[in-house]
């Protein structure tokens, strides 16, 4: 597998840089989102995890790059870039968008024989073999596209209620949109490496029906758990959120699991 991208050291972020890890935890953000949002997990997480995060185009200081709208694409990339970086047992993290690009991003490494994940993380998202119940956004003009967002509840306040900054990550929030109402699920062998998913007690866009329909995707252990909030439970309720994200990873960091 060899990188075919430029920047590289611009995709992948080490928040704790730590030669004695024994876990990398790959980390994807949601629509919209930055790095940023990681960053309290530095002290929150066990001290045998270096937190990854993965700064895709379009946001923070890669906003004037090109983003990816379509989302085998962007999966193409990820592999490539996170290729040198899999010398360690790694996790790999993603909330909502998140969860779909870590999910195609471990087949894909599956499919190429590359290192894979020893554990996926699903956090505000359905069963990828749920079909899309939004149609792709790309003709829609830009107001109909925040109505759009608002009424799905998948974009931060922040954004949302800041009319410059809506007017700066629009461009992106429109890829974000499109790479997931585009997205066509393709059936393949269910993962081997165990799957956790999480979803808020309060998200009605992510029905626990269609959140534990991961189950169907590993042939390992499948845990679920439900926490408090909306679809941003992981802001609302992430002391939560992080206890239990730590148990999860502790299994690793103490040797138990395989």
């Amino acid at each position: 597998m060899t990188a075919h991208t430029s920047n590289l050291e611009l995709w992948v972020k080490y928040l704790n840089p730590n030669a004695d890890a024994r876990l990398r935890l790959f980390c994807f953000p949601y629509a919209g989102g930055d790095i940023n949002i990681f960053f309290k997990w530095q002290t929150a997480l066990p001290a045998g995890v270096e937190i990854c995060p993965i700064q895709l185009p379009g946001r923070g200081l890669r906003l004037g790059e090109k983003t990816y709208q379509e989302l085998s694409s962007l999966v193409r990339v990820l592999a490539d870039v996170i290729f040198p970086h899999l010398t360690k047992p790694f996790v790999l993290f993603g909330h909502s968008m998140g969860s779909l690009i870590s999910f195609e991003l471990a087949r894909h490494l599956r499919k190429h024989r590359a290192p894979s994940p020893v554990h996926l993380l699903i956090s505000g998202y359905r069963a990828p073999q749920f079909s899309s119940f939004i149609k792709p956004s790309k003709t829609l003009s830009d107001q109909k596209l925040i109505r759009r967002l608002r009424w799905l509840n998948v974009i931060p306040k922040k954004i949302l209620e800041d009319a410059e900054l809506l007017e700066l990550m629009l461009p992106t929030l429109r890829a974000d949109f499109s790479l997931c109402t585009t997205y066509t699920y393709l059936h393949a062998e269910p993962l081997s490496c165990p799957i956790t998913t999480f979803a808020g007690s309060k998200d009605y866009g992510v029905r626990r029906k269609s959140v534990e329909a991961w189950r169907e995707q590993t042939t390992s252990r499948y845990r679920h758990y439900t926490i408090p909030g909306n679809h941003f439970f992981l802001h609302s309720s992430e002391p939560l959120f992080l206890r239990i994200l730590s148990q999860e990873l502790d299994t690793y960091i103490n040797g138990v699991a395989a």
